[in-house]
């Protein structure tokens, strides 16, 4: 999206700067950068005002994938009822601040996005949903209405290019579709690939906390990130645009230290795999980031009083 950004004309140089993101953490595609930092780099970016209704244009110009297991987790889903879901499940995953309930009780079905009154956020999520189920039906999907709360930039924009009435002044940021636009089979629907990728996102899912203060902010990016880079206290912090000596200090504020999140995300990540009986007690210690299979065989006695083996055996066996 940032790139979308510099192809509308937007500076990114002076926003990156101030959030304390690097060009080259954007470039990595193993690298997390928090939920705030992104909000604030966006925030410094709108303050440019260089194109009207932002949120439609870079939903117009984002390619499927910007956020891989989200995006294909929706796309390969048989049909709009169900990315819609998956949509409000999974969403979560890239942004926490922002939730998504599906109302179907009623023709039209309402989609109502809860941005916590981020008038961007919400523009966001509604116009990347409409425009992306839209593509994905083959443009068969014909939207009944979208609401706003705010007044957006430009209205009659919004109607042309969704198709459907726009209300501003609303008393909630949604938009509907109908019982049978839920039906529309969606173009790339695999339930193979879906399966798979829902396991991911479900894992992912549940090893994330509910909250956003700093604490819930490391233990998020040491979930996505215990088993595919570095979870040293520097990386983390630069991730989440701080010093490690200020991210301790906030840690110990909250009554926790780094090494306890680690050392529980770890335990988090050590369970889930060991219930995986393809991978070897060598390999789990590996994708850990632990030097050799005895650092986890005490670790795990740590945790559970037992060997990693005794706990693999309960697991796999419920016994």
């Amino acid at each position: 999206m940032l790139g979308v950004l510099e192809q509308l004309g937007y500076d990114l140089d002076g926003p990156l700067a101030s959030a304390g993101v690097q060009r080259s953490d954007l470039e990595d595609s193993d690298e997390y950068v928090s939920p705030s930092v992104c909000a604030l780099v966006f925030a410094r970016v709108r303050q440019q005002r260089r194109v009207p209704n932002l949120a439609l244009q870079l939903a117009l110009r984002t390619p499927i994938g910007t956020n891989p297991l989200l995006d294909y987790v929706i796309v390969s889903s048989d049909s709009v009822g169900q990315g819609l879901q998956r949509l409000a499940r999974y969403l979560r995953l890239v942004n926490p601040a922002i939730r998504v309930a599906i109302d179907d009780a009623h023709d039209p079905a309402v989609v109502v996005v809860d941005s916590g009154g981020d008038a961007f956020g919400a523009e966001l999520t509604i116009s990347l949903s409409v425009v992306r189920f839209m593509r994905e039906t083959d443009d068969r999907l014909n939207a009944a209405y979208v609401t706003f709360v705010h007044d957006p930039d430009d209205v009659s924009e919004y109607a042309r290019v969704m198709r459907c009435p726009i209300r501003a002044g609303a008393t909630a940021n949604a938009w509907a579709l109908s019982h049978e636009a839920l039906r529309l089979p969606l173009r790339r629907r695999d339930p193979a690939l879906r399966r798979w990728l829902e396991r991911q996102a479900a894992d992912m899912l549940a090893r994330l906390p509910p909250g956003t203060n700093v604490k819930d902010e490391v233990r998020r990016a040491l979930a996505t990130q215990v088993t595919a880079g570095d979870i040293g206290i520097e990386a983390v912090a630069r991730r989440l645009a701080t010093t490690p000596r200020t991210l301790q200090r906030h840690l110990a504020q909250s009554g926790t230290s780094f090494d306890a999140l680690r050392d529980d995300a770890r335990r988090q990540a050590a369970e889930v795999y060991l219930a995986d009986a393809t991978l070897s007690i060598g390999e789990i210690a590996y994708l850990l980031g632990y030097s050799e299979p005895g650092a986890l065989h005490r670790a795990f006695k740590r945790w559970h009083g037992t060997t990693p083996q005794a706990f693999r055996q309960r697991a796999i066996t419920g016994r």
